[in-house]
């Protein structure tokens, strides 16, 4: 069993989502006993909806994530133990670099961005990748997803109903220069160096981040002492965090935790 030490956990959120995608996340792992914290990014600090008529909006234009990942480490310094991480898509990436600084107790990453250097040339992931990169557009400008770009990178293939309730909820602007940082050295991992247990999690069927690109970002890792695991769920989607049937992703991470913490 897990000791009251290792009770915190840290929701670290991606792009392109408001930090209410952790809202049924919280009290799901709250009723198992952990303490948990779902921080909005800087410059996030309101509804998706007032964020989306603020748009385009230069205070989050103007988001790094260098920056970004030491707002989260000052957090994790603020605690008093360190905290399981569980980030998604580019919060996947952020919990990836925060666990080789020594910074969690475990990690896990679920559709993660990969680190710099790990590319794929699926359509999708291009189809999907290229509005939010804002080539040719002023970085001074937020990036906002237009529902159609959400039906192709987040809900594909789910119901209507479902994808349009997870836009108004959840859909907000987004700095162009965090998604460009990504494939710079800033992104960079050490995958030889010893860490804490990290679990990769993917999807079959998101477009965003193929679960090749999770498979590829897991099979990277070369520390013999440390846990490194994976796991690939049929038919979800870049929307797993609401994706009907979340609470078996969820069950996993917990039983994964119990047998590591």
């Amino acid at each position: 069993m897990m000791n009251d030490q290792a009770k915190t956990i840290l929701f670290v959120t991606g792009a392109f989502v408001s930090n209410a995608c952790w809202d049924e996340w919280k009290p799901y792992f709250e009723k198992l006993g952990y303490k948990t914290l779902a921080p909005s990014w800087p410059n996030k600090d309101a509804s998706a909806e007032e964020l989306r008529n603020r748009h385009p909006d230069s205070a989050i234009a103007s988001n790094r994530l260098a920056d970004l990942v030491e707002y989260y480490a000052e957090i994790v310094a603020n605690l008093p133990e360190k905290p399981i991480l569980i980030g998604h898509s580019i919060g996947g990436l952020i919990t990836q670099l925060l666990l080789q600084r020594g910074l969690a107790k475990a990690g896990i990453a679920i559709h993660s961005v990969p680190p710099q250097g790990i590319m794929t040339f699926r359509l999708s992931f291009l189809i999907a990748g290229w509005g939010p990169l804002g080539f040719f557009t002023p970085t001074s400008k937020t990036f906002m997803m237009s529902f159609k770009q959400w039906q192709y990178g987040f809900t594909n293939g789910l119901p209507i109903e479902v994808q349009k309730e997870g836009y108004y909820k959840l859909a907000i602007p987004e700095s162009k220069l965090i998604v460009r940082d990504t494939i710079t050295s800033v992104a960079k991992v050490d995958f030889a160096k010893p860490h804490a247990p990290l679990l990769l999690i993917s999807g079959t069927a998101d477009h965003t981040i193929p679960d090749s690109l999770n498979y590829d970002n897991y099979r990277k890792y070369k520390s013999t002492g440390s846990v490194t695991d994976y796991k690939n769920f049929n038919g979800r989607t870049h929307y797993v965090l609401g994706q009907e049937g979340w609470q078996e992703v969820a069950e996993y991470i917990q039983d994964w935790l119990q047998t590591i913490c």
